[in-house]
């Protein structure tokens, strides 16, 4: 579901310079939470099955590939800036045979005019609202996108997952949570829309509210080497925003966890847990 979170950049998953590191964590957040973003998907108040959905920077696929699983009657437009995250969205399609169903626009999303996306009945945006430079005209070119009564579904992140125990790592326990705080200041400065009141926002713009919800995720790492490489690349990219802020002693542990080939990794640990939150509201462009 994205950000200097794994999901997000200035314009949600819309990035001017990619990175390997990004597109990893990208996949890995849909494989890791495969399950809830399915979840999120099934809970949406869908009145009609839709037949055209946008996917508003969409990355590498995420929601593209379970709005499709979701509705196998749909096709999706796919819009973001990156290149290289289109390319390999493409490429998976392809790969899945879905390729068909699938357009692909690159787009910023900041810019005054928008492509032609259609008239869709479904748009998402998971964890790329928040990156606008200006909320209010995005959700006024979204509502004027849709068909009427068509539906808007807005996901959000709670920060970066969390991955250690309280207690860890054992030199400087806390360190993540440390991490996080610093994140959080970051990302108070630099990413002003985080955290907004997104129903309010949907309201004024003009939808109808027709729900609203927080998933809880918790998923047990142990044994899962694809959590290891979850918590890997999202501390390793965690810490591109918060090193000026951290202690040296907080930076060489931090260091350390990220030292693949080194005795504290955080591949190497047997006690690692998914712990986020994702805030989901659903609003109705008037029929």
């Amino acid at each position: 579901m994205t950000h200097t979170h794994p999901h997000a950049s200035p314009h949600g998953h819309q990035h001017v310079a990619d990175s390997d590191g990004q597109v990893e964590i990208l996949d890995l957040d849909a494989e890791v939470l495969a399950d809830h973003i399915a979840a999120i998907t099934a809970w949406l108040p869908i009145t009609s099955t839709p037949g055209r959905i946008v996917d508003l920077g969409c990355g590498t696929g995420t929601g593209t590939f379970a709005l499709l699983d979701r509705f196998p009657d749909a096709d999706v437009t796919a819009v973001d800036s990156s290149a290289e995250h289109l390319h390999r969205l493409r490429e998976r399609a392809r790969t899945e045979g879905v390729q068909d169903r699938v357009r692909t626009v690159r787009a910023d999303l900041d810019a005054a005019d928008w492509p032609e996306l259609g008239s869709p009945d479904l748009v998402w945006a998971s964890a790329s609202m928040h990156h606008m430079a200006d909320p209010a005209s995005a959700l006024s070119k979204v509502y004027d996108t849709l068909a009427p009564g068509g539906l808007f579904a807005v996901v959000e992140l709670a920060g970066f997952p969390r991955f250690l125990p309280e207690n860890a790592p054992e030199d400087r326990p806390g360190l993540e949570e440390r991490c996080h705080e610093a994140s959080n200041r970051f990302h108070a400065e630099h990413v002003s829309h985080r955290g907004a009141d997104w129903g309010g926002l949907l309201t004024a713009a003009g939808f109808t509210l027709e729900g609203e919800r927080t998933v809880s995720v918790h998923i047990d790492g142990a044994g899962s080497e694809a959590v290891g490489r979850y918590a890997s690349a999202t501390l390793r990219r965690l810490r591109g925003s918060v090193a000026d802020a951290l202690s040296a002693e907080d930076l060489a542990s931090l260091d350390q966890l990220l030292d693949i080939s080194g005795p504290h990794s955080v591949l190497r640990r047997d006690d690692l847990t998914v712990r986020t939150e994702r805030h989901v509201w659903a609003a109705r462009a008037k029929a």
